[in-house]
């Protein structure tokens, strides 16, 4: 009988921040490709931050679609720090000094313009915010926890498309409660029934599940920084802000 955990995790795209960054020209495909999938990924962590400032729902959305089709389409990206940049860091500076000159300009022009917005979901965003903890949090912190978070549940979802692809989507939805600290867990024989797995091969699964969650972890974290050396100091800062 099968364990039903991968023997290792699929190897995701890992080179899309370090694709975008080495991009000679701003008008790149790939690096512009490579950029709109981390936008869309990770969108939600600067609408958090701005409603935390206090910017009404309408405005915040307004902000960030007219940030991101700003910044894949006029090649903003040139002041990137191509030796110690994270696309974490640029995209909160980057955010805050665009809207630091949409507040100057006060509404003088009509924002995005004829800019090509992505396909962003406000309304599920907006949902989520109001579920926010009212806990005190300045805005950048609240973006650095929600980041965190944001690239927790991504790293979730792109394993477990991984093991429905390999044709484990039941296994993966008994053992996932194994993969979070403080989430409430079934005992094995409640997993093992679930799973369709002897409670021995259960456990054998959940060790390779955790090995398979950490590796795609690694990866999805390796989708923001430069080079695979920064992947362990993010992870550090990163379970930091989510601790905090």
């Amino acid at each position: 009988m099968s364990t039903g955990a991968p023997g290792g995790a699929r190897r995701f795209l890992t080179t899309q921040w370090s694709v975008v960054l080495a991009a000679n020209e701003p008008d790149s495909a790939v690096a512009r490709g490579a950029l709109e999938e981390l936008c869309a990924a990770y969108w939600y962590p600067l609408y958090a931050f701005e409603r935390r400032r206090g910017t009404s729902s309408h405005d915040a959305q307004d902000l960030v679609q007219e940030f991101f089709a700003t910044l894949v389409e006029k090649g903003y990206l040139r002041d990137a720090d191509r030796e110690r940049g994270r696309f974490r860091t640029f995209l909160l500076t980057a955010f805050r000094n665009h809207t630091s000159k949409e507040r100057a300009k006060a509404g003088a022009q009509k924002r995005g313009g004829d800019l090509t917005h992505l396909s962003l979901d406000f309304e599920d965003g907006e949902r989520r915010y109001k579920s926010e903890p009212e806990d005190g949090l300045t805005p950048e912190r609240v973006f650095e926890r929600r980041w965190a978070l944001t690239l927790l549940d991504l790293t979730l979802t792109r394993l477990e498309e991984t093991m429905r692809a390999d044709g484990k989507e039941r296994v993966f939805t008994a053992l996932r409660p194994f993969l979070a600290a403080g989430t409430l867990r079934p005992s094995y024989e409640d997993a093992a029934e679930a799973a369709g797995l002897t409670v021995s091969a259960v456990r054998s699964a959940i060790r390779r599940l955790r090995i398979a969650y950490r590796d795609a972890l690694r990866d999805e974290i390796a989708r923001t920084v430069p080079d695979g050396a920064s992947v362990d100091d993010e992870i550090r800062h990163l379970m930091d802000a989510v601790a905090n």
